[in-house]
């Protein structure tokens, strides 16, 4: 088996390893085969079309078969039938986020032990002014809403509000959840195929810390622990985003934030936890 053989059957190895998590997810939730085909040649075409186009020239059905090895009447009729995905949830999703953010970051809805302050509906610091100052121009009534519904705060009969998490993790919202899973695992895959192309020059920071064999006894403590940690590390990550961010909006033409291409940067954690049998070794991955 020569080099370029060993890589091909590498690859659908790790398709299929990523497949799986996925096709459990779908089975679940109840999308058929059909169904998942269908999204994936479409988006399969929608690549090809838009990501690997020769320079100077436009698109081609031509091109766009070649690559996927899907008929021209096949990628003419994909092309004709777009995949429109509805962008609500992840807005829901982003809004939300802020505003939970702005409760955990901004001093002026913080108690004396910098924790996230009980908050009045009205008022000068209130549920209302938070939302007007990180939601951008959401209805407060339709933010508040929608946080109780995914469980991320409490409403009292008083009217006044808690915050439950610290960050937007929806533990209600379908819809959301499933937002989350395409923007997310979205990124990891992204950052994996940046690293395969320009690792070796250009890294993104892409880590995991494994531990096989371990008793199931540590896992509450472990739990504990990465979650506390890895919280705390995304807060300051954020704080000093948000002081880049703050700066380039107050001197616009003295930065040269401002004139810079605009990106989208981030850091994703996330917990792993899986039963193994007997028959794996230990091993620590970092």
């Amino acid at each position: 088996m020569n080099q370029s053989e060993r890589f091909s059957q590498t690859m659908q190895t790790a398709v299929a390893q990523l497949l799986r998590p996925l096709f459990r997810l779908l089975l679940r939730n109840g999308m058929s085969f059909g169904a998942f085909e269908e999204i994936a040649k479409k988006t399969f075409v929608d690549v090809a079309l838009h990501d690997f186009s020769i320079p100077g020239k436009k698109p081609s059905i031509s091109r766009a078969s070649i690559l996927s090895g899907l008929s021209r009447k096949e990628v003419q009729r994909l092309i004709a039938e777009p995949v429109l995905p509805d962008a609500n949830a992840l807005e829901r999703h982003n809004r939300a986020a802020r505003v939970i953010t702005g409760w955990i970051r901004d001093p002026e809805f913080l108690n004396a032990n910098r924790q996230p302050r009980t908050l009045e509906a009205q008022g000068p610091v209130s549920f209302e002014t938070l939302v007007k100052r990180h939601s951008g121009d959401m209805p407060t009534r339709a933010v508040l809403d929608e946080l109780v519904r995914v469980g991320a705060v409490h409403r009292r009969e008083d009217g006044r509000v808690d915050l439950l998490v610290r960050a937007y993790v929806p533990q209600k919202g379908a819809d959301e959840k499933m937002a989350i899973l395409g923007a997310d695992v979205a990124d990891l895959v992204s950052t994996i195929d940046h690293n395969m192309q320009h690792g070796t020059d250009n890294p993104w920071f892409q880590r995991k810390v494994m531990y096989q064999s371990m008793s199931a006894d540590v896992i509450p403590a472990f739990k504990k622990l990465s979650s506390t940690q890895a919280q705390a590390l995304l807060e300051k990550l954020d704080r000093w985003l948000a002081s880049q961010a703050k700066h380039t909006q107050k001197e616009p033409t003295l930065s040269p934030s401002a004139i810079a291409p605009k990106v989208r940067i981030g850091l994703g954690i996330y917990y792993v936890e899986e039963a193994l049998d007997s028959n794996y070794r230990e091993e620590r991955t970092l």
